[in-house]
């Protein structure tokens, strides 16, 4: 046990801050970051009838957590779709090109944990 133990480190979801780049219709926001080499938390709200952009996450695995809605994410190069209901998890693998969607008429909702700090590198179409 380290000689001194950290605090416990809480961020209200009414503080949760917008992120950078942000797909239309697709809003990302930042809940624990840069708080450890190891994790980082976010949000992520699709609005109905919206799809993010092609895109991978480098070297950091993925957790998804649906909290709301029915969505879904799309990979395999477009021929896997795996549906998310609330209380689902998902493990995206680094690397792995995906793409998140929300055919439904309401919000999905996600948490998404990650190793490392937030990364995306969107892609032009499947590789």
């Amino acid at each position: 046990m380290p000689d001194q133990q950290k605090p416990v480190i809480v961020t209200k979801s009414n503080a949760l801050q917008t992120s950078g780049g942000q797909t239309e219709g697709m809003i990302r926001q930042n809940a624990l970051i840069n708080l450890t080499d190891n994790l980082c938390a976010s949000r992520m709200i699709a609005k109905p009838h919206t799809a993010s952009a092609i895109h991978h996450h480098g070297d950091q695995d993925t957790v998804v957590f649906a909290f709301a809605g029915y969505g879904a994410v799309v990979s395999e190069g477009g021929k896997t779709r795996q549906e998310l209901a609330p209380g689902d998890f998902a493990l995206i693998p680094a690397f792995t090109e995906h793409q998140e969607i929300n055919d439904g008429e309401e919000d999905v909702v996600w948490c998404i944990v990650r190793s490392g700090e937030p990364m995306v590198e969107n892609l032009e179409g499947w590789s």
